[in-house]
């Protein structure tokens, strides 16, 4: 049972977000943060300072988000530069707790820790949640800070008021998970267009087999399917790549690799209904043989070869008269010979 039981946004599901958490004792709050939002599908990333240690151990994170955790600068993992890697990687950044410690350096711009060089080296919006004694946040220093962070865009989630860990009452808690996550929509929605948006995208030549090491094809490279791919996540959607070609992975992109114009639309009908939009890039053939081979044709046996061929029905059309992708916005691509 979840500590806070809020529904997580649609905005952000799917989306890369980073968890960068500060050594107080609101830090528990955050594993529940965590582990809602990768039950709802988002990609979820810990760094920690080594206060936060204290409060919440590192493999606590990595258990829920299924990802290791970063808690220095030199770590050790498989990146040689872990706050440009999660700046990077990162859509969305959230500093929570944020204390008045990290707060001051962040602040200043220093980059002496994983925390505080991530928050420099994020691309993407950064989003500050404050949790500290009253006493503290009421001081002008604090809210000096805060306003620094505000000026280069920082969104920052005023604290709540109630009891603190201290014992006092009044203003200092950590905003709740409903406020945090509605700072973390309205710091994605600013930024990408697409975020919410579910997008399926084709790429590369269908093979259509003749025999078990012979196939139809074509020059396609699936480059622009790859392309569109990437774009589409750069601009926050939740992206399904369905192709024959094989390049590197854009961040934010699911990958189903598939051969044949038959395999393709088997995948296409799992992806597309629910989608918002389908971008037909990829080159699928329009023949294929009407009988493949059971064992490779060998030239000794085979002194003139005569393939006879059938029409690949129209994938996109196809698609189209089924009830669950009627309401699917359909772009389809045809490559023409010169005129």
């Amino acid at each position: 049972m979840p500590l806070d039981p809020t529904p997580v946004p649609d905005e952000l599901k799917g989306l890369r977000i980073a968890l960068l958490v500060a050594g107080g004792i609101a830090a528990y709050k955050i594993v529940d943060l965590a582990s809602a939002l990768a039950q709802a599908g988002a990609q979820v990333r810990v760094a920690m300072t080594a206060s936060a240690t204290r409060f919440v151990g590192a493999a606590t994170f990595q258990g829920i988000t299924g990802n290791p955790v970063l808690t220095g600068l030199w770590s050790g993992g498989d990146e040689p530069e872990p706050h440009v890697f999660l700046g990077d990687w990162a859509q969305v950044t959230l500093l929570a707790p944020a204390t008045a410690n990290v707060i001051s350096r962040a602040a200043k711009g220093q980059s002496d820790d994983i925390v505080t060089a991530t928050l420099l080296a994020a691309r993407g919006p950064v989003v500050v949640a404050p949790a500290m004694n009253d006493a503290m946040w009421s001081k002008p220093a604090v809210q000096q800070n805060l306003a620094a962070l505000r000026a280069t865009g920082v969104i920052v989630v005023e604290p709540e008021s109630g009891h603190l860990a201290s014992g006092h009452v009044g203003t200092g808690r950590l905003a709740n998970a409903a406020a945090l996550m509605k700072a973390m929509v309205d710091a994605v929605r600013s930024r990408y267009d697409l975020v919410g948006r579910r997008v399926v995208v084709t790429a590369g030549g269908t093979r259509e087999p003749i025999d078990p090491v012979r196939f139809i094809g074509n020059y396609s490279s699936g480059k622009m399917g790859f392309a569109i791919a990437a774009s589409a996540a750069d601009r926050g959607a939740q992206v399904k790549l369905v192709t024959t070609a094989t390049h590197p992975v854009h961040h934010g992109v699911e990958v189903r690799q598939v051969e044949t114009a038959d395999e393709m639309f088997a995948q296409l009908e799992r992806e597309v209904p629910g989608a918002d939009l389908l971008v037909m890039a990829a080159a699928v053939a329009d023949f294929r043989p009407t009988r493949v081979a059971d064992h490779k044709i060998r030239r000794e046996d085979t002194p003139r070869l005569t393939l006879q061929l059938e029409q690949i029905p129209d994938l996109v059309a196809a698609l189209g008269q089924e009830k669950d992708v009627r309401h699917v916005f359909r772009v389809g691509f045809a490559a023409e010979g010169a005129e």
